[in-house]
This record gives structure tokens, C-alpha cells and sequence, in this order.
């Protein structure tokens, strides 16, 4: 059970998924913002779509493949197709409708809030941000302009017209972002992934200056004055293969500055756009350039760090013969140290002066802190003490934080998300409980100075305010009324007890603490039964058995 949910959640570190009905994991892209409170809930408001869930990220998917069509077809009917037929004009109309559902649908579609990174299910915050920012877009790549201007002018062909057409190369920032995606998963070699995209690049602009030449000598009035008429007089009645071969041809050899000579330029219109594409060129192969020589000699920094560390880990561990449950924790931590390294939220923190510092951490972790058991009457002061110097962490599910008869160590409250409590009996583990937002652990080791009891284990992805145990004991030494406070806290929380003079006492406790749950009798860790209570001493791990 354990190495598949490791498993589960590293990959979905790349699918991106958030939200799978009855799952309790959330996607790393959703990591809570310091000191939030709970509000991380996998339910989302009826008729609101999770950006991350897979039938909406196939329903992406799909679209992809129109925009790479719109993307071919939009220059091509400019250039080529006069007459448009009824058959593409019907595919056309059908593609716009598929775009169309598609502004509808973000209007229901939750996304991540910039500045908090919480996901915004709010259909009336939805729709004020998608109409603030891309709907117009949308809307205008998305018109069917073709069928209209014929419902009114009868004039579909005409260049001005085609030309609005255009603007549905808008869509082209959907495969952008899926090449950013794309980018950062692991799954896909980054070095091929970049060069699909300079590839697709380099297609698409030697594409549409091929077709954009072809329509000014097409439409330019003296056929046989053009940069296609001087060498083929009757271009227009050649095939449509041809004349879009020629023209690719011409493009590329411009593109790449070889220039044979047989095709250019023979009037001021032609000479004009030949002048703009080979400044364009000038650019363009500088950027390809620039990138291709990141690739090669420099890769990626920050993200090729990442990937350098995955694979460290993956030959460690193979190296080692470790089992698949540690590698899995391995490289789910370092999956989620590169999600909050972007976030460089504690780096930040450090950078800025102390009384800063101090305002922000009042601001975000005192009403945390306060409603943590252990410190409740404890005085202002002592509060104030602990609060400037506490650290936020993120674990991902199943990683250990505290192991059990580990020496005295932090103590940790938990902000979101769940921890196992784990105990080892016979050398199987049995998960004790789990403890939940606003819970702690670890204080008894670090109040006591003890072993710890419990092995403590992330069930989910939790967000954790960890007290250094240096820092807290140095609060109590200048608090010293705070400690007998602290101490009765856990007395009363029940973790601690005064051993009482019985065996038959201290099952009477135990029947007193778990109700539905009547132990007979007591054993210690290694599975002996105690039958004097004179022999337990302070530390000692005991088990309450129902036989």
C-alpha cells in the first residue's frame, strides 16, 4: 500500500491531476500558502470543472489538435483557396463550434489563484477573470466571420474578409502551454521536447511566408512580373501541390539565407515583404540559435538541477538495492522541494528585516499556534517568543518525518493535510492514528526528553509548522511558569499520565481512555506480558491487549 501511493503521487507531480472524486491527494501545483488554514477541500461547487481533471485535460488535448489545424488552414485558404468549398467551410464551422463549447465551458473551469495558489471555485470570480482577460480573444478567434459576411454581403471571397480569419491563429497560445507542460516532465527527454517546439516553430513560420508570398503574386496584377510567373508563366493553372511546394521552397531557402537565385523577387510588392521576412529571419535564427545552443552546452539550469537529482536518486537507490517504497519517498521529496523552491516562500522570509519578519509571522502563525493544545494559558510573551522562529515545511504522502525511538526532536503542528501515527509490534507496523489539522507531534520527546513512542508518517501532502526543540527549551528557561502550564497540557490531553500503584489501575485507565475497547492485559514492545507494575520505568513502550 505504501510504495503505490508513493508511486500514485509522483507521478501525478507531472499528470498535474488535483481532483479524482474519492481521492485525499492534492496536486503539487496547489500547494497551500503559509500559515493558511484548511480550506483545501477536494470537493469542488457544483458545475465547477478542476482544471486537472482528466477528462478536461483530454478535452484539451483535443483542441490542440484543431489549433494545429487552424494553424495550417488559415494561411493556406488566404493564399491558395479563392473559391473556398462547402465541404471546408462545413469542417470550419464545425472546428469554431468545438471552440465555441469550449468559451462556454471556462466559464464553469476553477483556477489556481496566482498569489495564494488555492484553487478559486467561485463561478462569479470565474467569469469576472475569464472576461477580463481572454474572452474577447476568444470571441474574435472564434466568430464564424465567413458565414455571416455571406448571410450579408454575399462577398465570402473577398481578401478583406479572409483576412479576419486570421485571427484565429489566437489559439496558437494553447500549444505554448502545452509545451511548457511538456517541458517539465520527466517522462519526456527535455533536450527532444525543446526541439519539437523549434521545430514547430520553424515549420509554421516557413508555412505562413510561403503562403503569404504566393497571395501577393497571386493577386498581383501582372502574373508574369512575379517571383512564381518568371520561372512558371502559368502558375495559376499548375496543381495546388505545386504551387504550395514552390512556395514552401522559396521560404526555406530565404529562411536559411541559401538564396539559389531561381525564385525572387521581380516587383516593389515582393521586394517589400522579402525586405520584412529577412529581418525577421535575422531574428528568428538568432533565436533559434540562442536555444539550441542552451541545449546543447549550458541545458537548463534550474530544471536540469531537478532532473540531474531524480536520476542521482533513481541510481542510488538501485545501486543500493533499496526497497521501492524508500526510492519512492526519495523522489517525491525531491519533486516537491523543486514545486517550493519556485515558491522560494522561506528564502524570501529570510531576506527581509526582523521586524518584518516578526509582523509577518504574527500575522500568519500566532492564531495557529494559539489554538494548539499544548499552549493553551500559556502567557503572550512566551507565545511571541516561539512564534518569530518557527519554520514552515511540506512533506509529500508517505514520507517519514519523525521515527519511532528516535532521540528527542522538533516538534510539529500541523496546518493542512494528515499524519500516521505508526507503532512497530513484532516488527509490523500498525498505524496507531492519525492526527489532523491543528494537531501536534513530537512534543512529548522534546517536553520529556524521550525516545519518541510513535513513528510519525505523512498520509497526504501536508503543509507543517516545525519549532526547533533548541528554540522552545530556551523559551521555557526564560518562561519558567510556562513549563508547569505546558506540562499539565499534556497531562490533560492525555498524553501523559502518572503511573498509578496497580496493574489493575492502569487497566482501568486504558479501558477509560479507548471506550470501546476492553484490554485485559498489559505487555511491553517486545511483546511480554507485565504482571508487576514496580517494573515499568519512565520511557517504557506498554500495550493494552483484549484478549
Amino acid at each position: 500500500m505504501i510504495q503505490a501511493h508513493s508511486k500514485s503521487y509522483f507521478h501525478q507531480f507531472w499528470d498535474g491531476l488535483q481532483i479524482n472524486g474519492s481521492s485525499d491527494s492534492f496536486s503539487i501545483e496547489l500547494l497551500p500558502s503559509l500559515g493558511a488554514t484548511i480550506n483545501h477541500s477536494n470537493k469542488l461547487k457544483k458545475f465547477v470543472i478542476s482544471p486537472y481533471d482528466p477528462r478536461y485535460r483530454f478535452w484539451e488535448l483535443f483542441l490542440i489538435v484543431l489549433v494545429i489545424y487552424s494553424a495550417w488552414i488559415c494561411p493556406f485558404e488566404l493564399a491558395f483557396l479563392r473559391d473556398m468549398p462547402s465541404k471546408l467551410m462545413l469542417v470550419e464551422n464545425i472546428v469554431n463550434s468545438f471552440f465555441a463549447m469550449d468559451i462556454v465551458l471556462t466559464f464553469f473551469v476553477a483556477y489556481v489563484n496566482r498569489k495564494t495558489h488555492l484553487l478559486v471555485d467561485n463561478r462569479k470570480r470565474i467569469a469576472v477573470r475569464y472576461l477580463s482577460t481572454w474572452f474577447i480573444f476568444d470571441v474574435c478567434s472564434t466568430a464564424p466571420f465567413q458565414p455571416i459576411i455571406l448571410l450579408f454581403t454575399h462577398k465570402v471571397n473577398d481578401l478583406s474578409f479572409k483576412i479576419l480569419d486570421m485571427l484565429r491563429l489566437w489559439r496558437l497560445h494553447q500549444v505554448s502551454t502545452l509545451f511548457a507542460r511538456l517541458e517539465k516532465d520527466i517522462r519526456f527527454n527535455y533536450f527532444w521536447t525543446r526541439c519539437s517546439k523549434l521545430i514547430s516553430v520553424t515549420l509554421f513560420a516557413v508555412h505562413c511566408a510561403g503562403c503569404f508570398n504566393y497571395m501577393l503574386a497571386d493577386r498581383y496584377p501582372y502574373p508574369e512580373n512575379t517571383w512564381i510567373g518568371a520561372v512558371m508563366p502559368t502558375f495559376r493553372s499548375e496543381s495546388l501541390w505545386t504551387r504550395y511546394v514552390t512556395a514552401l521552397y522559396w521560404s526555406i531557402t530565404t529562411l536559411t539565407t541559401t538564396g539559389y537565385g531561381d525564385l525572387h523577387a521581380e516587383n516593389p510588392r515582393e521586394m517589400l515583404f522579402d525586405i520584412f521576412y529577412m529581418l525577421f529571419n535575422l531574428g528568428f535564427t538568432a533565436y533559434l540559435i540562442g536555444n539550441m545552443t542552451n541545449l546543447v552546452v549550458h541545458g537548463t539550469s534550474r530544471t536540469q538541477i531537478f532532473r540531474d537529482s531524480i536520476h542521482a536518486a533513481s541510481e542510488f537507490a538501485a545501486r543500493n538495492q533499496l526497497p521501492v517504497n524508500i526510492k519512492q519517498q526519495m523522489l517525491s521529496h525531491f519533486c516537491l522541494q523543486f514545486k517550493t523552491e519556485g515558491y522560494n516562500q522561506q528564502v524570501l522570509l529570510n531576506g527581509l528585516p526582523k521586524g518584518i519578519r516578526s509582523n509577518i509571522a504574527y500575522s500568519l502563525f500566532l492564531p495557529i499556534m494559539r489554538r494548539a493544545y499544548l499552549f493553551h494559558g500559556v502567557s503572550n510573551s512566551f507565545i511571541a517568543e516561539l512564534v518569530m522562529e518557527v519554520q514552515v515545511e511540506y512533506f509529500p504522502p508517505k514520507e517519514d518525518i519523525i521515527l519511532q525511538n528516535e532521540g528527542a526532536a522538533d516538534v510539529y503542528l500541523i496546518v493542512s493535510g494528515a499524519v500516521n501515527m505508526i507503532t512497530t509490534i513484532n516488527g509490523n507496523e500498525q498505524v496507531y492514528v492519525k492526527v489532523t489539522n491543528g494537531d501536534m507531534f513530537g512534543e512529548l520527546g522534546a517536553l520529556c526528553n524521550m525516545p519518541q513512542p510513535f513513528t510519525f508518517r505523512t498520509a497526504e501532502l501536508s503543509q507543517l509548522l516545525r519549532i526547533s526543540r533548541t528554540r522552545l527549551t530556551e523559551a521555557i528557561q526564560n518562561h519558567r511558569e510556562d513549563y508547569n502550564i505546558l506540562m499539565n497540557n499534556l497531562f490533560q490531553n492525555g498524553k501523559l499520565i502518572n503511573l498509578p500503584g496497580s496493574l489493575e489501575e492502569l487497566i482501568k485507565i486504558g479501558r477509560q481512555k479507548f471506550p470501546d475497547f476492553h484490554p485485559t492485559k498489559v505487555v511491553s514492545a517486545d511483546y511480554a506480558e507485565i504482571d508487576d507494575i514496580g517494573v515499568i520505568r519512565d520511557g517504557d513502550h506498554i500495550f493494552f491487549l483484549q484478549m
